[in-house]
């Protein structure tokens, strides 16, 4: 029987009396039918205040790593909290935790930490500024560097605004973004490194960084292709910009060396956030000790009451000792568990007449659904994946998956977390195959 969600309905109800929109983060507003209000995970299990039960694959924007409610992570915070919570001040936990990030991390010479991934992106981008004494920062359409005026230039561009193939529009999704902004920065598609070349060459000497996602897991999820990775390499060396790395969703994922040690590349600063913290509100600036030069001179203001929170902190020393723990295996037994699920899925989609296209390396995935006569094969870029992706299928899908318990993230998006096991993923199918069944029995396009 499929789930149902009165408490939740409930719950959501009261909270527009008292909190804007009754969400307290606008993606959240798009869970259908309800935004889900939950009393309690373990491990890869969810249940929510109607006592239904998920197998999560959501796993809080791919923070959990590690799991819901790990029990050395809960000792690790509660222990520190006997000591204290905030101090505003120095703590031996800070440099534990930076020396861990140094340890694992080869481009980690140096460390600054903050609360949000977007005040890390926040930070990098004034000291790429400082760094080249100049303006414009490089992005790729759809890239996802943080909520603020900065970082949501280019990430959703309409397509009947979207500028040509060689000049993508500069654009930001949210009304009262100060206008100045979008013209600091250069837009450009993901995964075409000539024109990335070009690009470079037609603002040459005005850029003072490169940032990007090495997995696009914010629209779709797009590896890099041969030579994307290199190529922005080659060019920052060349003019003298800095390679910034936004691995808030694959650091530390993607193995201790994170996804530069996954496909090799080395990033002159790097953002780390989500599981670094396993779920606590922590994130960290890293760099080679030249790109970190004018933090150290004093020349740039990077501050914060609760930077470096001894919770947070003892949350971090925690995670990342789970990770090294693992050894150089990490993380192959979670990218084969989530390379089964992909293939699971994709072969109950073809027993329905589903075109459900998984792709993406495992350890993270997105589930593609492919509008009617869309053409086959990976999608590399973000325009690509407007045009083919069936959103509103997908969320019919994703509905049935919900009320079968099998959670994903809205916007098609699946994790893996170390937890996961083997009977999870062959649990996560069975429920699957209902929803899958339910959904092509019941699908309608919108006429």
């Amino acid at each position: 029987m499929p789930y149902t969600f009165a408490k939740s309905q409930e719950l959501f109800q009261r909270a527009q009396n008292s909190i804007a929109a009754g969400v307290n983060s606008g993606i959240r507003k798009m869970e259908a039918p309800v935004p889900l209000y939950f009393a309690r995970g373990s491990g890869p299990n969810l249940w929510d205040v109607d006592g239904n039960h998920y197998l999560d694959f959501q796993l809080g924007q791919g923070a959990l790593l590690y799991g819901h409610a790990p029990a050395g992570m809960a000792e690790a915070i509660g222990a520190q909290a006997k000591l204290g919570t905030h101090w505003a001040a120095q703590s031996e936990l800070e440099i534990e935790v930076a020396e861990r990030v140094q340890s694992m991390l080869p481009s980690a010479e140096l460390v600054r930490f903050n609360n949000s991934a977007t005040e890390v992106v926040l930070a990098a981008f004034r000291l790429a500024r400082a760094h080249t004494g100049r303006k414009l920062i490089l992005k790729f359409e759809g890239h996802y560097h943080g909520w603020a005026d900065e970082g949501l230039v280019g990430f959703a561009n309409p397509p009947a605004a979207w500028g040509d193939d060689e000049s993508p529009a500069r654009l930001h999704p949210s009304k009262g973004v100060i206008p100045e902004v979008l013209d600091q920065f250069v837009v450009v598609r993901w995964n075409d490194p000539a024109h990335l070349r070009r690009k470079v060459d037609e603002y040459r000497g005005q850029i003072a960084a490169i940032v990007f996602e090495p997995v696009l897991c914010n629209t779709c999820c797009l590896e890099p292709v041969a030579g994307q990775l290199a190529t922005i390499r080659e060019l920052c060396d060349r003019d003298g910009m800095l390679m910034i790395s936004d691995e808030t969703i694959t650091g530390f994922r993607f193995g201790a060396a994170s996804a530069q040690g996954f496909y090799g590349f080395r990033a002159d600063l790097t953002i780390l956030g989500k599981a670094i913290g396993g779920g606590t509100p922590f994130a960290a600036l890293a760099g080679t000790r030249a790109a970190m030069a004018k933090i150290l001179s004093g020349e740039i203001v990077h501050a914060g009451t609760l930077n470096a929170n001894p919770l947070c902190l003892a949350a971090s020393k925690w995670c990342l000792d789970q990770v090294r723990a693992q050894g150089p295996e990490f993380p192959a037994a979670t990218q084969a568990l989530g390379q089964r699920l992909m293939t699971g899925l994709a072969a109950l989609a073809r027993e329905h007449d589903v075109a459900l296209r998984p792709q993406g390396p495992g350890l993270i995935f997105h589930a593609v659904m492919l509008k009617p006569g869309a053409g086959e094969g990976l999608i590399r870029d973000y325009r690509d994946y407007v045009q083919r992706h069936d959103a509103p299928r997908w969320a019919h899908l994703r509905r049935c998956l919900l009320e079968e318990g099998v959670r994903a993230i809205e916007r098609g998006i699946w994790s893996i977390s170390t937890t996961h096991t083997e009977a999870d993923v062959t649990e996560a199918l069975v429920r699957s195959r209902r929803a899958i069944a339910r959904h092509a029995a019941g699908w309608k396009p919108a006429t």
